[in-house]
């Protein structure tokens, strides 16, 4: 068995109403047990896949506020994640994480308005992330909850970042996952998807499966914009021309 703070997960449909929308999420519906190998786990697909349904999933079941935050936050300002959570059983490690983050790029606002509400409760000064640009602000907090020995949940944390500051995300990511960290990121980055050791599952084609960092769509749709990028934009705008 590795040492990872969550080993498996698994899904008991019996919890899912009959009517659910994730009964209509196909990767899902043919999700047996989910067994993570590696210290970065990064969650690949197309829009609606399920990928970030199931990060939040997993991130809610294992004791993280659904908007996001530490395990200390407690909060809600609008009720939208799924009942999966109440539905997935977590097969733990022995240790436990000593720190943790659930980051969603959609609720970020929400956090970031919290974290001060919570500094001044506890007489601590904040960070006003409001006061600095969205990418800036984005990337101050997550560099400040990166820490060793944590266990960590990204949904498309490259959202406010340009590739520069990914590439920073990126190898703070790197230092803190040799530093005993787990982190589960759901990204369309071709820059995240390519952290070093990471295990890529895909969610397209109706099933979570292992994939190359060559194979995923991010590296090729990338790859063949930048090396064809006047032909590809010459067959797209002579292609909306025609309709």
């Amino acid at each position: 068995m590795n040492e990872l703070f969550i080993q498996s997960v698994s899904v008991n449909w019996d919890k899912i109403p009959q009517e659910s929308y994730l009964r209509g999420i196909e990767v899902l519906e043919n999700l047996g047990e989910l067994e993570f190998s590696s210290a970065v786990t990064v969650f690949v697909g197309e829009n609606g896949s399920g990928k970030s349904t199931l990060l939040e999933g997993i991130a809610v079941a294992a004791g993280f506020n659904p908007e996001g935050g530490t395990m200390n936050y407690n909060f809600s300002t609008y009720d939208s994640h799924s009942e999966l959570c109440d539905a997935i059983k977590l097969i733990r490690g022995i240790s436990r994480p000593k720190w943790g983050y659930f980051l969603r790029a959609e609720s970020f606002y929400n956090v970031a308005t919290v974290e001060e509400e919570y500094a001044r409760l506890g007489n601590k000064i904040p960070e006003y992330y409001h006061k600095r640009s969205h990418g800036e602000s984005f990337l101050a907090l997550s560099q400040k909850n990166l820490k060793p020995n944590g266990l960590y949940f990204l949904d498309e944390p490259e959202a406010a970042l340009s590739p520069q500051r990914q590439l920073t995300i990126l190898s703070e990511i790197c230092e803190c996952a040799k530093s005993g960290s787990q982190f589960v990121i759901a990204t369309h980055s071709p820059i995240l998807t390519a952290l070093p050791d990471a295990e890529i599952l895909s969610f397209d084609d109706g099933e979570i499966h292992s994939v190359e960092y060559e194979e995923t769509e991010a590296y090729r749709i990338t790859g063949l914009f930048i090396n064809h990028r006047e032909q590809i934009l010459k067959q797209l705008l002579n292609d909306n021309r025609d309709t």
